[in-house]
């Protein structure tokens, strides 16, 4: 094997190490230590924010052509985006109880199955299309914030429905557009994600509710550039 297609796979296993994380987050969860749980879901982001970088890198999609890592990391970004936050709120009962819970926890995860196979979910001008599935950080808000289950359900099925809309958001890592500020206030806005998770089991709400600054920064920045710039070119190209 030559240096660069070790590389290249090594690269490769670095994504699908996420999909490990992402076990030992729902073992976290079964056994009720949610904060343990979302130590595991800031280290899956941490990786899926590095991995695609080093892709390019590594050029492998010229290196190692007969295997899809597009493919491998949409199906880790589902488990740990969609599957592992929804599952949490089931358990940690943040959505309502018996089968209305387990309907409204499958919107998510419908819908996200939709909008992750979709040929224009990433854009060839790198916006998302639609909501681009962060229940990850979703559920961390409802779950820090202790909103009531009413507000909960409706921030599922809003988002849920926001899937399907056409409105394209920031690509942070591939983007071209703000990307010096949204770089500096996201990395700010996990240094205080960070801070909550060491914080648990009582994590600050005050500083919960400060770091949404940047959640609302990234959904106004993505609509004022949805409504004014040009429509993306069709994914095909």
């Amino acid at each position: 094997m030559t240096r660069a297609r070790l590389i290249a796979w090594s690269v490769h296993f670095y994504t699908a190490v996420g999909a490990v994380v992402g076990l030992l987050a729902l073992d976290a969860v079964s056994r009720d230590q949610y904060g343990t749980a979302f130590a595991w879901m800031v280290l899956a982001f941490i990786l899926d924010a590095t991995d695609g970088a080093m892709a390019r890198g590594a050029r492998v999609k010229e290196v190692v052509p007969e295997f899809d890592g597009a493919r491998l990391d949409d199906i880790v970004d589902y488990l740990n985006y969609v599957f592992v936050p929804v599952f949490l709120a089931l358990q940690a009962d943040l959505l309502p109880a018996g089968w209305w819970g387990i309907i409204v926890a499958s919107l998510p995860l419908l819908s996200s199955g939709y909008g992750f196979c979709q040929a224009s979910a990433k854009t060839p001008d790198h916006f998302f299309t639609g909501f681009p599935s962060y229940w990850n950080i979703v559920v961390f808000y409802l779950f820090v914030l202790a909103a009531p289950l009413w507000f909960n359900v409706g921030v599922l099925v809003i988002l849920s429905v926001l899937v399907f809309v056409p409105v394209r958001y920031l690509y942070p890592s591939r983007g071209t557009k703000f990307r010096k500020r949204t770089y500096l206030l996201a990395l700010a806005w996990g240094v205080a994600v960070i801070w909550m998770v060491l914080q648990f089991p009582s994590p600050s709400r005050l500083l919960a509710i400060i770091s949404l600054a940047f959640p609302a920064y990234y959904m106004g920045a993505s609509l004022k550039l949805h409504l004014s710039t040009p429509p993306s070119p069709p994914a095909n190209g």
